[in-house]
């Protein structure tokens, strides 16, 4: 099984271009924050972030295209796709990104990022 379920925000405005015969692709980067804590012994483990690359088609990307902006709120459900391609030095280089299957929009219309919702629209890949 490869899924992959993601809440974080978006890092900056997402991507989005129409490739073979109109089919709309959006990138979204997406930052997870695992929240510090401290171990029994005192010792102090710090915040953590990690950033997703996550590519949504057709129907998600005409969403994220018109509604998601840097600093919103995601829910994505997907799955790890791995690929690789050669740099201009001919160099091969390997990216992770999630595909998304479905996407949750956290953020209240008309708020800032940072307030989590009660709820929000769920929006599945057709």
């Amino acid at each position: 099984m490869n899924k992959v379920m993601l809440i974080g925000n978006v890092g900056k405005e997402p991507e989005v271009k129409y490739v073979d015969a109109g089919v709309c692709v959006a990138s979204v980067l997406l930052a997870t924050t695992e929240r510090g804590y401290k171990l029994q012994n005192g010792t102090e483990v710090p915040e953590r972030t990690e950033w997703h690359n996550v590519i949504l088609w057709r129907g998600l990307a005409e969403v994220v295209e018109k509604y998601v902006h840097k600093g919103d709120k995601l829910f994505i459900e997907g799955q790890i796709r791995t690929r690789n391609y050669d740099d201009r030095n001919g160099i091969k280089r390997y990216v992770t990104e999630i595909w998304a299957e479905s996407m949750e929009m956290l953020t209240p219309k008309g708020q800032a990022s940072a307030e989590p919702s009660q709820g929000g629209d769920t929006i599945h890949n057709i």
